[in-house]
């Protein structure tokens, strides 16, 4: 049960970020960005970017606004010096939030972060105020393959999880494993829909609708902002 309550958590959280984040080439930009941040810039080496490159071209993404979003997380790009910035803080009730940026101008980041906490009732605090509720985890999602034969081609790697539902499975494994199992997954030609290192809260908040939504506002408005990467919280809205 546990698997599938973390199942529908990330679901719903990543499917509404992606609905908010509006035209998917922004999304698929940024997954590219973050993944030659983590990794490097070298396919090669880094099957995440690999990865995320290939789905932003499939999505007609073109390679110049490919590479370019490489060079910049990359820091190659004369002239434009890009910075990763973390945030920690409350909503209200006591939800933990924690949002990781990707920004040229941290003055205009960290003012609009602030805006957002404050306009719905939330409290910025200092780094460590709440990363410590998380657990960093990497996350895949591969389309159209049985848990069974999921768990067979991973057996040999630091897996943590393994949930299918809707004819897709996902994979909660060490952070270290995630190029690893790329690997795995690609050499059986299955189609990998998601790849990144990613947090999860180790406990969740439950609250209920009308709680829930204020809270959910607040996060709504972080994911919003041009320079969030993502938006990690403990929020869980009770049915």
């Amino acid at each position: 049960m546990a698997g599938h309550s973390k199942w529908s958590n990330i679901k719903h959280r990543k499917g509404r970020q992606d609905a908010l984040r509006g035209k998917a080439n922004t999304r698929l930009i940024r997954e590219v960005m973050v993944a030659a941040k983590a990794g490097g810039a070298d396919r090669a080496t880094n099957a995440s970017l690999r990865l995320a490159s290939e789905r932003a071209s499939k999505a007609n993404v073109t390679k110049d606004a490919i590479e370019r979003a490489i060079l910049k997380a990359t820091g190659q790009l004369q002239g434009e010096e890009m910075f990763e910035l973390s945030y920690e803080g409350y909503g209200p009730n006591g939800v933990a939030i924690w949002l990781q940026c990707m920004t040229d101008n941290k003055n205009r980041t960290v003012a609009e972060v602030r805006h957002a906490f404050s306009k719905y009732n939330g409290t910025l605090g200092t780094s460590g105020t709440v990363a410590y509720l998380f657990e960093r985890v990497a996350r895949l999602v591969v389309a159209d393959v049985s848990e069974d034969d999921v768990m067979e081609a991973v057996l040999e790697h630091a897996v943590n999880d393994i949930v299918s539902e809707d004819n897709m499975t996902l994979i909660l494994a060490d952070p270290s494993e995630l190029n690893a199992i790329c690997e795995t997954l690609s050499a059986k030609n299955w189609q990998i829909l998601e790849s990144e290192v990613t947090y999860l809260p180790t406990a969740d908040i439950e609250l209920d609708q009308d709680a829930g939504e204020k809270v959910d506002k607040l996060i709504q408005a972080l994911e919003e902002l041009d320079d969030v990467q993502a938006v990690y919280h403990n929020l869980k809205i009770m049915a």
